[in-house]
């Protein structure tokens, strides 16, 4: 048995195997042109709705698919495996978004959202971070202001990815100087602008936006949560979406492993394969050593989901996860990029948006930094964030 497939289900083996099979004939062959053009086909998002992945670990009584978390992250790491720009619109519309009203919302929330989200007619963005504030969300200033039955609310949003796609952007907002709530906003409500970012180094093909809110004006009914109670579901949704981070690092950096492999054995340098040279088959053996261990830190903390321990319980673990298989990516895309030598500089080949999309998963949903000072003060019991 493949070390890959060393305790799955036959469940688990077949949805990784239909994954693998969309991704091999509806994502590789156009990534990077989607890289070129900065913008996946929106057709996709359909397909995703369609085959299910939108809807993973839903309840079926919403549309949903009764999956559990680990297939969820076999399923993010063969769409890292394609292309990052499309894993991210999964793990944002579904992992943070779609679960979290699953977790917190009204009945009335629900029935409304989850339907449109998990079939692809709709898709959901993530509203934390701001232009001043990214790791340290607890000092955002996007304001939320009681209007006797309504609220308004004013600010600036940015790097939301699904920003300029999304119906509905789940929002955090300051409602005092202590409390922070997270608000459901349908994006064509007045006052709602997004403008998507270009230019960025890799994700390319993700549509990534600024999201201003002007005097938007809710009803209490879009409020998701007790007031103040907003952060607490922040954090709970980004412990989870570290998972799905991580299984998407795994998918990039085997996606560049592969890549290396096929380039080495094929590539002749002095009348012989590069492939024979001890120092590629270091690089190799390097990067296939560090891709087995993220994913099994991976595979680790989703069993725990599976197992029945909260975001909370396993919140350490995720960031363990998403620490060493963000930072794997980097590593073995950078490897790739070092075996294929001049080649990896055009993007005629993939080794070049390997690193490129490799180099933001050690940043966005908390850096690196971040995931060792969650993780020392796991062990320490001294909180080094201030």
């Amino acid at each position: 048995m493949p070390s890959r497939d060393f305790g799955l289900t036959e469940t688990q083996r077949d949805i990784r195997a239909m994954a693998a099979e969309f991704v091999d004939a509806e994502i590789v062959p156009y990534a990077r042109d989607w890289d070129r053009d900065e913008r996946v086909d929106p057709k996709i998002v359909r397909r995703l709705g369609e085959l299910g992945f939108l809807g993973l670990m839903i309840p079926e009584s919403y549309g949903g698919v009764d999956a559990d978390m680990l297939s969820y992250v076999l399923v993010t790491e063969e769409l890292g495996r394609g292309d990052s720009s499309v894993r991210g619109i999964v793990s944002v519309s579904l992992g943070l978004v779609t679960k979290t009203i699953a977790s917190h919302g009204s009945e009335e929330q629900k029935q409304h959202w989850i339907p449109q989200l998990v079939s692809g007619d709709a898709l959901g963005c993530f509203a934390l971070t701001e232009p001043g504030t990214g790791s340290d969300a607890a000092s955002l200033t996007t304001r939320a202001v009681r209007d006797g039955d309504a609220w308004v609310i004013n600010g600036t949003k940015m790097f939301i990815t699904n920003g300029t796609w999304a119906k509905v952007a789940l929002t955090f907002a300051r409602t005092d100087e202590t409390g922070i709530t997270a608000f459901l906003v349908p994006t064509d409500t007045p006052g709602f602008t997004s403008r998507e970012i270009h230019g960025k180094l890799g994700l390319r093909g993700q549509a990534t936006a600024e999201l201003v809110f002007d005097n938007v004006r809710l009803p209490d009914s879009a409020r998701l949560g007790e007031i103040g109670k907003g952060l607490g579901i922040a954090l709970g949704a980004l412990s989870r979406g570290r998972i799905s981070v991580a299984a998407g690092a795994v998918g990039l950096a085997q996606a560049a492993l592969d890549a290396a492999v096929l380039y080495a054995t094929e590539r002749e340098q002095f009348g012989k394969p590069i492939a024979s040279f001890q120092l590629v088959q270091e690089l190799l053996a390097d990067s296939a050593v560090d891709v087995q261990a993220s994913r099994l830190l991976t595979h680790q903390v989703a069993r725990m989901a599976d197992a029945g321990v909260g975001p909370k319980q396993y919140a350490t673990d995720a960031s363990a996860a998403k620490y060493h298989a963000s930072e794997t990516a980097v590593r073995v895309s950078n490897n790739c990029l070092q075996v294929f030598g001049g080649y990896g500089f055009i993007d005629e080949y993939p080794a070049g948006k390997y690193l490129r999309d490799a180099r933001v998963l050690t940043l966005y949903e908390g850096t690196s930094q971040v995931q060792k000072l969650i993780i020392g003060r796991a062990l320490t019991g001294v909180n080094a964030m201030g």
